[in-house]
């Protein structure tokens, strides 16, 4: 199983520097490279401290000039936000800058607080109506002279300038949850990356389940990869982790937060939660973060990483975006990478 690093540019305080914040980013992804992680992964979020990505792609090219090995992913482009033509261009523009690096990853978007100030009116389901039509569309276009009338978009015979390094063009990855969404992406030979969030080992179970039994119904031309994205800390001890709990309950409360679009926003950030808002929200636990997050000591972590090898899941991208300090973060990822990952080479 591959291991990459998941990773956002995060505001948790509006005194923060976000010159500083960004810096600090990249030298996550610096001691990522150096210390043999697979892929980088950043995704693609507006008007949110919370996640600060107005542009992947932009963060990749300036990260493929800070290392030498590690591939590129966005994880995610948000479908509805991207124009096929435009999308295709940027993306193999991408893929040229970082000498083939790139991984391109695709989703329908989740945060209403989005699709409000892009898209107003845009649902759910209509958001991933414009996934299923674009990626198909940007496929096309890499091949060249394609012209396209859809439901959402309609353009004559074009080509995609520039066309990407690989070919026939970067592996494409679906954020998937449903069986829709794996069927979708199996039948475009497209990779799946699935998300948990705080749930526990019953839908990680699920969610690979899905997607073999998708595969073994479909049968896709080449074979295809699921990829599972789950926060993780390794922990020194277990006071340690106990803290790396708290800290990940805190975060998944902002989370829940931004998702249900409630909550007063002024300058990009939430209205803080108070410690009994926190407490008093059943739904998150430092329990169940700690029960169902690869949080731990590096022995307890490659434990869990093997249980979901042996589930059949290809890739693990640590997903590092939590609120704690840079030290904390940095500490984690440098145990990650010198005490689990020689397990997995």
């Amino acid at each position: 199983m591959k291991l990459s690093l998941f990773v956002h540019m995060e505001r948790t305080l509006p005194e923060e520097s976000q010159q500083k914040l960004y810096e600090e980013m990249l030298q996550l992804c610096e001691i990522a490279d150096r210390g043999g992680m697979h892929a980088i992964w950043t995704g693609e979020h507006h008007g949110m401290n919370f996640t600060i990505a107005p542009n992947p792609f932009i963060n990749l090219v300036d990260i493929a000039h800070r290392t030498s090995r590690v591939r590129l992913g966005t994880g995610t482009i948000i479908a509805p936000f991207n124009h096929p033509i435009r999308l295709a261009g940027e993306a193999a523009m991408t893929d040229i800058i970082t000498d083939g690096r790139l991984e391109l990853g695709i989703a329908r978007g989740a945060y209403s607080y989005e699709y409000e100030r892009l898209m107003p009116g845009l649902t759910a389901w209509d958001a991933g109506q414009r996934m299923r039509e674009l990626i198909p569309a940007v496929k096309q276009l890499w091949q060249g002279d394609y012209a396209h009338q859809g439901e959402y978009w309609s353009f004559p015979s074009t080509t995609s300038s520039p066309l990407p390094k690989q070919q026939p063009h970067p592996p494409i990855w679906v954020a998937a949850r449903d069986p829709n969404s794996h069927e979708f992406a199996v039948k475009n030979g497209c990779n799946v990356q699935v998300t948990p969030l705080h749930q526990g080992e019953e839908e990680i179970v699920r969610l690979v389940n899905c997607f073999k039994e998708t595969c073994e119904r479909i049968k896709p031309e080449k074979p295809l990869k699921i990829m599972l994205l789950q926060h993780g800390y390794v922990a020194e001890d277990e006071a340690d982790a106990q803290q790396a709990a708290v800290e990940f309950n805190r975060f998944y409360n902002y989370f829940g937060a931004w998702f249900k679009n409630q909550r007063p926003v002024s300058q990009g950030m939430l209205q803080p939660l108070s410690d009994e808002e926190i407490a008093a929200n059943s739904y998150y636990s430092p329990q169940a973060m700690r029960q169902n997050l690869a949080i731990g000591t590096a022995n307890e972590v490659i434990a869990r990483l093997r249980k979901y090898q042996d589930l059949g899941y290809e890739e693990f991208a640590l997903w590092i975006d939590s609120g704690m300090s840079f030290e904390r973060k940095k500490a984690s990822l440098e145990r990650f990478i010198n005490g689990v990952m020689p397990e997995f080479h």
